[in-house]
């Protein structure tokens, strides 16, 4: 079994900052990629950034220059810090894994995180 927890979310005013964690856990022998997403109130989920095992980045175009995803291999964290916040930030944001080596030599496919509030208010 493969886990991942979010936390870090919160209140904030526009202009603001806040950074989230996601912390997986298990039998985890690799994690190639590693992303956030969100989902605004009333709207589908989308990509904000994920980042390789190797540090490549990729980001949605709306939060370019503003947020920042990075990882922890060792600890098998991922990071997003998040700068210049606006109300349109306002979502739940997941953490997800598409693919967790175990140690057990298995693919453990699509992991997600509970989920964490981010509220930007105006």
């Amino acid at each position: 079994q493969v886990q991942l927890v979010e936390s870090g979310g919160g209140l904030v005013q526009a202009g603001g900052s806040l950074t989230l964690s996601c912390a997986a856990s298990g039998s985890i022998y690799s994690i190639n990629s590693m992303g956030w997403y969100r989902q605004p109130p009333g709207k589908q989920r989308e990509l904000v950034a994920d980042i390789t095992s190797a540090g490549r980045t990729n980001y949605t175009d709306s939060v370019k220059g503003r947020f920042t995803i990075s990882r922890d291999n060792a600890k098998n964290t991922v990071y997003l810090q998040m700068n210049s916040l606006k109300p349109e930030d306002t979502a739940v944001y997941y953490c997800n894994a598409p693919e967790v080596v175990t140690t057990f030599g298995l693919l453990y496919n699509d992991a997600w995180g509970q989920g964490t509030q981010v509220t930007v208010s105006s």
